[in-house]
């Protein structure tokens, strides 16, 4: 475990890496005895800060869920991280290639919730009750922390990699369709480079919520009405160079656009 200020420390240079667009070598390279409480806690006060500066936590975002995220990354148990207000896009968006290190795109089901949500022991069936609709949305991945060798001990530390996420528009009641045979097609300048179904995150995309309350309950933490969850990638991430298109069709739940420039 790591002394306080270490803890202090290491969240700093992330929120400089953030700012200046950059990143960092490897923490568990320098702190071998670095243990995943201590990456909550990096995180945890790096998103404090955060706040501090002005910025809202509107959700929360979970990570390698999927046999896809899990194999491209080489980490073997999920994570999560924070979504702030200024992460949100709508479909169409223009995103600002410059305010990323590094940018990367997965396919994801977002989960907004009408009520709280806590663990222990949240169920599949507890995650729909209290679920006010279900949207497509991409996540993109940005990272602050070096790429190559990272552990899941850089990556919680780092916010899960998040950088933001863009939503799509077609919002379904969670039982109106079957989430898990919920499918998408993505497109980097009309090239398909990516496939995939919703069942790849842990076999239903409410799991990775589920699994997400119980994890906050360990931390003290609670889902709150209102959230926005995004449950896990269902096909490995895709890199994006500026002046890339995207483009993700999910049949009848429709089609999330943007544009790195």
């Amino acid at each position: 475990m790591l002394d306080p200020d270490r803890i202090e420390e290491i969240a700093d240079e992330l929120l400089t890496a953030d700012r200046e667009r950059g990143t960092v070598p490897l923490l568990t390279a320098r702190y071998p005895e670095m243990e995943i409480e201590d990456s909550y806690a990096v995180q945890a006060l790096w998103a404090t800060r955060r706040a501090a500066a002005g910025h809202r936590i509107v959700g929360h975002k979970i990570g390698l869920t999927s046999r896809a995220m899990q194999a491209a990354t080489g980490i073997t148990e999920p994570d999560y991280g924070v979504i702030f207000d200024d992460m949100v896009f709508e479909s169409g968006v223009v995103v600002p290639f410059e305010n990323y290190s590094n940018v990367r795109i997965e396919v994801e089901l977002a989960f907004v919730l009408a009520r709280p949500l806590s663990g222990p022991g949240c169920t599949l069936d507890e995650v729909l009750a209290a679920t006010e609709y279900v949207v497509p949305a991409l996540e993109i991945l940005n990272s602050h922390i070096q790429l190559e060798g990272r552990t899941i001990v850089d990556t919680i530390s780092d916010n899960a990699a998040m950088g933001a996420m863009v939503l799509g528009g077609t919002r379904v009641a969670p039982n109106d369709v079957d989430l898990r045979w919920v499918s998408a097609l993505l497109h980097r300048n009309q090239t398909i480079e990516e496939t995939g179904v919703a069942a790849g995150v842990l076999d239903h995309p409410a799991n990775g919520v589920a699994w997400l309350a119980d994890k906050l309950f360990q931390h003290g933490a609670t889902l709150g009405a209102g959230e926005i969850v995004l449950s896990g990638s269902f096909t490995r991430p895709v890199w994006v160079e500026r002046g890339d298109t995207i483009h993700a069709d999910y049949g009848t739940l429709g089609a999330i656009t943007c544009r790195f420039e």
